[in-house]
């Protein structure tokens, strides 16, 4: 049997939330691994058609007590539209990052930056990228995680084009505004640091 409901209290860095059922009820869990279509994140207030079943500790305890139901083979209601507007996502990023890498380039070629500035940037941006896709997978199985400060600090010393394509592609980190204040005061401060370099020490 299927029923419809809106989704509730997601958490989309760990990939998972709750149903409420439409005219009231029990809610049920559900997970990103649920969803009959991965074309774009679940949010909060979704409209969604589901079916239920016992979650894993309920059926090992022999127990059917309400509220203890799992969502599964979850569609979006009016879906195409919605991954419409999800589609609208902001280039800026992307858009800093290719002026970044073209201000790199010109001032290798110039001879203002090392050409081993390039290679550092690259490396660190890889760890980067997968520090996030670790700390992702951490959060969907819930594992140990990768503190913030970390991740911060990588952006700090050179890894940040890493994280804005960790964050665009993997959308990890990407909608919890405290983070992201901090993470781009940290691409700001690498970039002025590199700057200063540049047309000091570098020459």
């Amino acid at each position: 049997m299927r029923y419809q409901g809106r989704i509730t209290d997601w958490n989309d860095d760990k990939g998972f939330g709750f149903i409420q059922p439409n005219g009231g009820g029990h809610r049920s869990f559900v997970h990103i691994k649920s969803f009959t279509s991965r074309a774009r994140r679940p949010a909060d207030n979704d409209l969604v058609t589901y079916e239920v079943k016992l979650d894993a500790q309920a059926r090992a305890n022999g127990r059917t007590q309400q509220g203890r139901t799992q969502a599964v083979r979850v569609a979006f209601v009016g879906n195409s539209s919605r991954i419409i507007n999800a589609s609208k996502v902001s280039n800026t990023p992307l858009i800093f990052m290719g002026i970044a890498f073209l201000f790199m380039a010109t001032f290798t070629l110039t001879k203002k930056l090392p050409l081993f500035v390039l290679a550092i940037y690259a490396t660190l941006s890889l760890f980067t990228f997968v520090a996030y896709a670790i700390d992702k997978s951490a959060a969907q199985n819930d594992r140990w995680r990768t503190p913030e400060g970390t991740l911060h600090f990588l952006s700090l010393i050179g890894g940040w084009p890493g994280a804005v394509l960790a964050q665009r592609l993997l959308r990890h980190k990407s909608k919890k505004q405290e983070f992201q204040t901090v993470f781009w005061a940290t691409v700001i401060i690498n970039c002025g640091t590199l700057i200063w370099l540049s047309l000091t020490n570098f020459k």
